[in-house]
């Protein structure tokens, strides 16, 4: 197998993002018609929406692949439509916006509120549990994945290897908790209306300019303290993540079918910053003590149904530490991986 080459800018980044897994292109064929995905404006529905579209296309299949946002960002709608996704634009937090919806044969939820809501625990609620109710509605019996997070579960001893998906659910903080009750009202929805439906609880999708690994190289680059309190994690590369996603559908059922989605590593976060610093040509500096717990997830079952990431964690260090010491732009989003009270 010939090594996957390093992206050196934005658009050979975002081939790479948007590059199909095997399986992708069946599985989205076998849904036997078009393909929505709703909150396709943020970080991760762009890449997944061109990948679903690369995906239908190397099976031949004609199925629409149609994104639906408010697309804040013009840009985002356009380069969407240059590459074969259909755009709908519409905002999920107004009612009147849903008879206008598309028709489905499977539908792909990645709405969701994270980042602000210790500001704004209002629009968090009807982010995360208002719009399932409307969405669920709408796209009755309509095979359904539901992004999700692995914050829903509790923290859990390190030396435990992480949450299985038969774990019961200890959300820390109003984000998760209002995470879970996405999940509680798919599945009514799925119970009442028949809605095949798959919960995909991901922790934690990097790539360079984003992620837990970003996030770490940022801070070494400008020479700040790397936090280990929270002192280990799991991370995957988001194109195997959203690979893994659009494949997952296929195992939606009812009642709903539970998949956690990440790396097979437990990966101190001490670790990293010393791979990264290697790479960086930058000595950590860190501040803290590592707890004796942290958020963890065993994602063994989307392993062996949907094989191990294309890009491994010591490829996906030394890439984002190659990207940052480059000065290779960054997203700006901090994934606050260091919460620990559940505060974002």
């Amino acid at each position: 197998m010939n090594p996957i080459e390093m992206p050196t800018d934005e658009t050979t980044l975002e081939e790479l993002l948007s590059r199909p897994g095997d399986g992708v292109g069946d599985a989205l064929a076998e849904l036997g018609g078009d393909i929505v995905l709703l909150g396709a404006g943020g970080k991760i529905g762009p890449s997944m929406a061109t990948m679903a579209r690369r995906a239908l296309d190397s099976v031949g299949s004609s199925a629409r692949v149609i994104a639906v946002s408010r697309f804040s960002d013009p840009a985002a709608a356009e380069q969407l439509e240059q590459v074969g996704v259909q755009v709908h634009r519409a905002d999920l937090a107004v009612l009147e916006s849903y008879p206008d919806l598309p028709e489905a044969a499977g539908v792909f939820y990645l709405a969701a509120m994270k980042f602000g809501t210790s500001a704004a625990e209002h629009q968090t609620w009807w982010s995360n549990a208002a719009i399932p109710v409307l969405v669920a509605d709408r796209y009755r019996g309509v095979p359904t994945m539901v992004y999700s997070t692995g914050n829903v579960y509790p923290l859990t001893p390190v030396v435990r290897g992480g949450s299985v998906e038969t774990d019961d659910p200890g959300p820390v903080g109003e984000y998760a908790q209002s995470a879970l009750a996405r999940e509680r009202l798919f599945t009514h929805a799925a119970h009442r209306w028949g809605t095949p439906t798959l919960v995909y609880r991901l922790n934690y999708a990097c790539e360079l300019r984003y992620g837990v690994v970003a996030d770490i190289a940022a801070t070494m680059a400008a020479g700040e303290a790397v936090d280990v309190t929270m002192p280990a994690v799991n991370v995957a590369w988001q194109g195997d993540i959203s690979s893994w996603a659009l494949q997952s559908i296929s195992a939606a059922d009812v009642p709903p079918t539970i998949l956690n989605a990440t790396g097979p590593e437990t990966v101190s976060v001490r670790r990293i910053a010393t791979l990264l610093g290697e790479e960086m040509g930058v000595e950590p500096i860190f501040s803290g003590e590592e707890a004796a717990d942290a958020l963890l997830s065993d994602a063994g079952l989307c392993h062996e149904m949907f094989g191990y990431p294309s890009i491994g964690l010591r490829q996906l260090v030394r890439w984002v530490g190659r990207w940052v010491a480059d000065g290779g732009r960054q997203l700006g989003k901090a994934t606050k991986f260091q919460q620990r009270e559940g505060k974002f």
